[in-house]
């Protein structure tokens, strides 16, 4: 009895803990049991440590992207930094001292952030980062390191006035060819634009919540999450909290391209289609988008005429590498592609990036792998 009291004490106070530490609509999934055939990595704590392979550690990995030079980075959402995964597979600490809050502008690992979610990089090399908990978008100079703020004063708000630019919780980046920088303004419910002459604008949404189309500020939006650009200049967004994927032309004429609106995990074109809390989004150069379907724990691929389907994952919670539904995920988050067509996934829950070829077979590159006792802890969709 006092023993089953104790287990009963731990789990609570670790469900306080992750869900002070956790605070979105999203569901924080415990992370599945890994067979031996796919643990690569031999900690079973989270944690901040570089290096290739088994001794690389993440926590909570979120956003990612590719640089022309096939370099991945990695929002290390739970360690406060920007990590970096060379083509050899090495990972570094590019930007932020790890366990750190803070909004310190300075070279490098000098520099702090504070709840970094999405990342993009541009043609030159300089990486832009959504850092919510500083209601900003830093950019971390290709040739410098230099971290600087890029778009934001860090003052809640939606102002588009110079000097007194504000966001509400950006949560993504994307970067289009002519180096225009797009952000999901989550608790805005907008999508803003800045030049690189740091002018911000609002592309789309009228800051109310809903599922609007229509141009410009006649659309609304609920929870936009991430974003990707094609080579046209057209917008992708995901739009969480209405579980669906948007387009966004550059005059700012938004349309439903993907989903019901329903929670759901059905294949099909256009609104026949259904996902469940999407996070991620990333294009190809063919124009095919790629979706971390985070609810269903699955990887979505839409054609350029909006036909879904389901390459990756097997809906379950788990680590499996595998091909097609052979593979399994657990909180599935950011996603990249690079020039070769491979797909990078950071598998949130379980502290893994993966990595799915052209033949849809995923395997784990760097991993550590988290035992716990917890369930699924729910989050409101208020950011941390």
């Amino acid at each position: 009895m006092i023993r089953s009291s104790l287990k009963l004490l731990v789990v609570f106070l670790c469900i306080v803990f992750v869900s002070g530490m956790y605070g979105c609509k999203r569901e924080l999934l415990s992370p599945a049991k890994v067979t031996d055939s796919t643990v690569v990595a031999g900690s079973d704590t989270a944690g901040l440590v570089n290096g290739i392979g088994k001794a690389v550690k993440f926590n909570h990995p979120f956003g990612l992207t590719v640089d022309a030079n096939g370099n991945l980075y990695i929002a290390d959402l739970g360690n406060n930094v920007i990590r970096k995964m060379d083509t050899t597979g090495l990972v570094s600490t590019f930007a932020g001292v790890g366990g750190v809050k803070g909004n310190l502008n300075a070279v490098d690992s000098l520099s702090t952030f504070n709840k970094p979610f999405g990342v993009a990089a541009d043609a030159a090399g300089n990486i832009y980062v959504a850092d919510a908990g500083n209601n900003q978008v830093r950019m971390i100079g290709a040739t410098t390191g230099m971290v600087t703020a890029f778009a934001g004063t860090g003052i809640v708000g939606a102002s588009n006035v110079a000097d007194s630019v504000s966001f509400n919780s950006p949560l993504g980046v994307a970067v289009d060819g002519s180096g225009n920088v797009y952000v999901a303004d989550y608790e805005n419910n907008l999508i803003r634009k800045i030049t690189q002459a740091g002018v911000v604008s609002t592309l789309a949404g009228s800051g109310a919540k809903g599922t609007d189309d229509g141009l410009d500020t006649a659309a609304t939006f609920n929870l936009p999450e991430a974003l990707a650009v094609d080579a046209t200049g057209n917008v992708y967004v995901v739009d969480n909290g209405n579980d669906l994927i948007r387009k966004v032309t550059p005059a700012g004429q938004v349309s439903t391209f993907a989903g019901s609106g329903q929670p759901g995990r059905s294949d099909g074109t256009g609104a026949a289609a259904s996902f469940n809390s999407p996070f991620g989004i990333a294009i190809d150069s063919d124009g095919n988008l790629y979706v971390a379907d985070s609810g269903n724990n699955l990887i979505r691929k839409i054609t350029p005429g909006g036909a879904v389907t389901t390459i990756a994952g097997s809906g379950s919670r788990g680590a499996n590498d595998g091909t097609g539904n052979a593979a399994s995920f657990n909180t599935p988050a950011g996603i990249a592609v690079d020039k070769a067509g491979n797909i990078y996934v950071s598998d949130e829950s379980n502290n893994l990036i993966r990595k799915i070829n052209q033949a849809g077979s995923v395997t784990t590159i760097s991993k550590v792998h988290i035992n716990s006792p917890l369930k699924a802890v729910t989050r409101d969709k208020k950011i941390r």
